[in-house]
């Protein structure tokens, strides 16, 4: 279990000889899926460069208050608003101090005044620099003001000594920092989510669709996000934004949608098919408009692959579930389906109910599995996904 999944860590590292253990503590962050930036003081630089703790977070690190192209727009104020957590590691008596004091003469601690996010501090220090009751007072008063504090750990100490003041291992840092965060339902688990039409060309500027909106699926997305997964969403052709957190893959057509699916399964826990795919598609694409030629015409279609089926008959399948929008006979086809396709789960919609319905912000679903049936009445599309993925994980 990723527990730290999709959270927003800001590391922040100061002057220490500990500083060389950041870049384990990254390594260790990263394993459990967070998202990492670094924040260095000028101190932390004599320790260890920034050209180092870049490569290893895939972020710029940051180290000026006065970068003037950052602060152009704000940059301070957007990193003290995008991290989940800000980690200080190692954390010197230097630092503390003036953590403790209020100050904001730097990046770290003016971040540390504009963010609401909680602040963890891993001390790092000689030991007689710990045990010192200046120190003493202010880590108190810290933590008597909310911020959390791992360790120290006692043992030997760079300059010889020997008693507290080491930093924690990467290791444990990493494991304390996931406990602060409520373990989700879904942590860890990556789910991969079809939404929206597919078109299917006709000619270069004609083809075939359907009213999906897309609006269900992009709710599965930030709802998943929400649980602590890690998803993936294949959008077909849709006028959304793409919720925070999410990797999405734009297709066009039931083929792209396919290969696509195809290959995010590849290491999925839960594949959820909420997309209105085309059950056809033209056998051959007009290289040139089609032109007006009579009264009638006629279309040669052959089927698409059925991707929610194919994602079922893999060896190694996911927890699959797929959606029946039906304008009639609601609980036999979508029994039908679930049956046929091989499915874990299926959620069943009236789409003939226009209250409910494509391109409808509310939705109503019945869903079935094999050994149990259950209605979710009318409400929001973004309640109701909740509401879903706390089914399926009471299924998994």
């Amino acid at each position: 279990m990723h527990s730290l999944t999709n959270r927003r860590i800001l590391l922040g590292v100061t002057g220490g000889i500990a500083a060389y253990k950041a870049a384990e503590l990254i390594r260790r962050l990263k394993d459990q899926h967070a998202d990492v930036r670094v924040v260095m003081t000028k101190a932390a630089q004599e320790f260890i460069t920034p050209l180092t703790l870049q490569a290893l977070s895939g972020n710029p690190v940051h180290h000026s208050l006065l970068d003037t192209e950052a602060e152009a727009a704000m940059g301070h104020i957007e990193l003290a608003k995008w991290a989940d957590l800000i980690l200080i590691a190692p954390a010197s008596a230097d630092f503390i101090a003036r953590c403790h004091s209020g100050m904001a003469d730097d990046l770290l601690t003016t971040l540390c005044l504009a963010s609401v996010a909680p602040i963890a501090l891993a001390p790092a220090m000689n030991q007689a620099m710990w045990g010192d009751a200046k120190t003493q007072n202010n880590m108190q008063a810290l933590e008597k003001s909310g911020m959390f504090v791992f360790g120290p750990g006692s043992g030997s100490q760079a300059c010889g000594d020997i008693g507290l003041g080491r930093m924690l291992e990467a290791t444990d840092i990493a494991a304390r920092c996931a406990q602060l965060f409520h373990s989700e339902k879904l942590s860890g688990k990556h789910i991969v989510i079809t939404a929206g039409p597919t078109r299917e060309a006709l000619d270069p500027v004609r083809y075939i669709s359907n009213h999906s909106s897309g609006k269900m699926g992009f709710a599965l997305a930030s709802a998943a996000i929400d649980a602590g997964a890690r998803v993936t969403l294949i959008a077909g052709p849709v006028n959304l934004v793409t919720p925070e957190r999410v990797t999405r893959i734009d297709i066009i057509s039931a083929l792209d949608m396919h290969a696509a699916s195809l290959k995010a399964c590849e290491d999925a826990d839960i594949f959820i098919a909420s997309a209105a795919v085309a059950d056809y598609r033209a056998a051959d694409i007009a290289e040139q408009k089609i032109k007006k030629s009579g009264d009638e015409i006629q279309l040669t279609l052959v089927k698409n692959p059925d991707i929610v089926a194919s994602i079922a008959a893999l060896k190694n399948k996911p927890f699959c579930v797929g959606f029946a929008a039906e304008t009639q006979n609601l609980e036999e086809y979508a029994k039908g389906k679930l049956q046929r396709k091989n499915l874990d789960m299926i959620i069943a919609n009236d789409v003939a109910n226009t209250a409910i319905g494509f391109n409808s912000d509310n939705n109503a679903v019945t869903v079935f599995t094999s050994q149990s049936q259950k209605e979710f009445p009318q409400c929001s599309k973004q309640l109701l996904a909740q509401q879903l993925l706390s089914h399926i994980h009471q299924a998994l």
